[in-house]
């Protein structure tokens, strides 16, 4: 089955945002890609590494700089 690709809904008008891709068969790994250029490899991330950053997304942390 091939990828449904979905796009961001805070795309601007110069569509710069990004697509994400979820599996619907195992190995399942998140794919995101640029919208501007779909041409180009995605990246893979793991669903456990995808969640996360989805949960620093919504609590509004995304601007701190951390230590590793």
């Amino acid at each position: 089955m091939p990828d449904i690709w979905m796009k961001s809904s805070y795309s601007d008008a110069q569509h710069t945002c990004v697509e994400v891709a979820v599996p619907t068969e195992a190995p399942a790994t998140i794919r995101i890609r640029d919208s501007k250029n779909p041409s180009l490899p995605p990246l893979h991330l793991h669903p456990s590494t995808w969640t996360a950053f989805l949960h620093e997304i919504h609590s509004g942390r995304t601007g701190e700089c951390r230590e590793a």
